[in-house]
């Protein structure tokens, strides 16, 4: 038995690191995909073992079955203990990844926990490919966790799923919340700290509104789509928040100001997102208006400390074209959105990308608020 789930990357539109001061942000689910087929092997298999592949970087781990059983003498349990954490790290440095790809060792840490966790020992081959780059704020790490998740829950008495349904199936709520607990727990591994946004954003889809660890689920009404711009840029996000609260502590009285505009940007996008659009006009009227948010965002994010050369060259070519940009996520490097509204010519968007590229940056376009993690048992798409 085979099956293919899929989990949505993600950005943030409004608010970030004026979250961190309790501001409001708002993120959104994206139409790019990480997929992770699952196959088990049958008993006939000469010799049971775990494999992991992950296409995109033409890597392939193994793991006799027996080693597994051995590293997690206690399976099973909510979150990884310190002991689990130990087996883990052997088995992971068993591997010897190469050095350009050291980075993934957290990931297939993840990976072997989530496993082990949900599945015991049964021996698999479980694939992984990704429409979303690594590292860049998209939520990558989030939507392997959510996506491996489903894969392997599909398998389990707690989750009950057609198993002849063509296509790709949505979970109902229940198992969605789970699946996104356990999610956490593999986000936990690959980051120590998260704060769970991309992992729920990735499982419910959709778009996500947060305060002081509240979470508000929202349902467009408008169908937006974004350039996305990835400088290649790594960014240190620790180092980054850290910088707007020194900034903080030695303008409180100025930064108290900024961090209250950006909770009002976010509110304002949110009601916009929520209200009916009855035509076409009111479709336009709102692009406008979002494009106009976007930009007083990053200005305030400018304010912030946190944008970066290559980011202020992504603004000034979409600015050619009359485009509105912001940075999304930790700033200092990573992405930048660029809304893209729905009467854009494709010749635009053609010269936009073009540009870009040519400065040696990845573009994707993507729509946002869709659906969140789905699993398919026909597995040809």
């Amino acid at each position: 038995m085979e099956v293919k789930a899929r989990a949505p990357g993600k950005i943030i539109l409004t608010g970030e690191h004026a979250v961190v001061h309790g501001s409001t942000a708002v993120a959104s689910s994206i139409d790019l995909y990480t997929y992770v087929s699952v196959r088990f092997s049958t008993p006939s298999d000469e010799e049971e073992s775990l494999k992991l592949v992950l296409k995109d970087v033409a890597l392939q781990f193994s793991w006799p079955i027996s080693r597994i059983r051995t590293a997690f003498p206690k399976s099973g349990g909510s979150s990884c203990s310190v002991e689990n954490a130990k087996s883990i790290a052997a088995l992971v440095e068993e591997l010897n990844i190469p050095d350009p790809n050291a980075g993934l060792a957290s990931g297939v840490s993840a990976f072997l926990w989530l496993y082990s966790s949900i599945q015991g020992f049964k021996p698999a081959t479980v694939v992984v490919t990704s429409e979303l780059p690594l590292g860049s704020g998209l939520g990558s790490s989030a939507a392997f966790c959510v996506a491996l998740s489903a894969a392997l829950l599909a398998f389990t008495d707690s989750v009950s799923v057609d198993l002849n349904h063509q296509g790709w199936l949505s979970f109902p709520d229940t198992v969605l919340e789970l699946l996104n607990k356990w999610a956490f727990e593999g986000e936990k591994i690959i980051h120590g700290k998260p704060s769970g946004i991309d992992n729920t954003v990735s499982a419910y889809g959709n778009i996500i509104s947060f305060k002081s660890g509240n979470l508000t689920h929202l349902k467009s009404s408008v169908s937006l789509k974004m350039l996305i711009t990835n400088t290649k840029v790594g960014r240190n996000t620790k180092a980054l928040v850290a910088g707007v609260g020194e900034r903080t502590l030695r303008h409180p009285d100025i930064m108290a100001f900024v961090f209250s505009a950006v909770d009002s940007i976010s509110k304002e996008l949110t009601s916009i997102l929520k209200s009916p659009t009855p035509d076409e006009l009111s479709v336009t009227e709102k692009e406008e208006k979002i494009e106009e948010l976007m930009e007083m965002n990053q200005g305030l994010l400018q304010s912030m400390g946190v944008s970066h050369a290559t980011i202020e060259i992504v603004l000034r070519t979409t600015l050619k074209y009359k485009l509105s940009s912001k940075l999304t996520g930790a700033g200092g490097g990573g992405c930048v959105l660029t809304l893209l509204p729905t009467l854009l010519s494709g010749t635009v968007v053609d010269k936009v990308v073009a540009e870009l590229e040519s400065c040696g940056f990845q573009c994707f376009i993507a729509g946002i608020g869709g659906r969140g993690v789905e699993i398919n048992f026909g597995v040809s798409s």
